[in-house]
């Protein structure tokens, strides 16, 4: 059942519990994350996207540390993310990847690598460059650029896709299991916050609660999270 999203508490409100939880104002603020501005994300080269959505992939179930320490093998092994070089790669590439110890040999994943590149290049050539479309995307309407990554690209459902976005540094929320307890504790929505109708009303709480506040919608995703605390 919705809530009433016009009387909800406001974020000050929030903020001030879950300062006075976390030990002051300082150590709060030193647990929210870091957020580029929209030049800065346009700058970033679509390689470096496709390399961090990509190791955002592989590490899904798995112990982020150990990933990492094979990642200079990965970029070795996807022509250092070029998606147009990986775009490009043949069956017979794939199945030689299959025999590379240096990577996770994870046929889904590396088959989502392979789509996630062509997509990514389509991307491009409708919004003029990947750094474009993230940048540009309003985050009134976050919900609508975790929905539309997607649709367009393997395996960046559920969390995945606000995650890699995290990482780059766009504003956005992120609804952990934490969020998610708050958002159901403060009257906000019911449940686990799965369907679109339940998007819907997360972003309109964020969108109110950033409108009151001008405070990054991660800011406001962190601090909710340290409510629960």
């Amino acid at each position: 059942m919705q809530r009433d999203i016009s009387s909800m508490i406001s974020f000050k409100e929030i903020q001030a519990t879950t300062a006075e939880k976390a030990g002051g104002a300082a150590a709060l603020e030193a647990r929210m994350p870091e957020i580029k501005q929209a030049d800065e994300l346009r700058s970033i080269s679509a390689d470096r996207y496709f390399s961090e959505m990509s190791f955002r992939i592989f590490s899904s179930g798995l112990n982020t540390a150990m990933v990492k320490g094979k990642w200079p093998a990965f970029e070795d092994a996807f022509h250092g993310f070029i998606p147009a070089k990986v775009a490009f790669m043949s069956e017979d590439d794939i199945a030689s990847l299959m025999e590379n110890g240096a990577i996770i040999r994870h046929l889904g994943k590396i088959r989502a690598t392979h789509h996630n590149a062509a997509a990514m290049l389509e991307v491009e050539k409708q919004y003029g460059s990947f750094g474009a479309y993230v940048a540009d995307w309003p985050r009134e309407d976050i919900a609508g650029l975790y929905a539309d990554l997607t649709k367009r690209f393997k395996q960046l459902g559920g969390n995945s896709g606000p995650y890699f976005l995290r990482m780059m540094g766009k504003d956005g929320y992120i609804l952990t299991k934490d969020v998610i307890s708050a958002l159901n504790q403060l009257g906000v929505a019911e449940g686990k916050l799965t369907s679109k109708k339940d998007q819907a009303i997360v972003q309109e709480a964020f969108n109110r609660w950033h409108a009151e506040s001008n405070a990054p919608y991660a800011y406001i995703s962190r601090t909710l999270a340290a409510w629960t605390g």
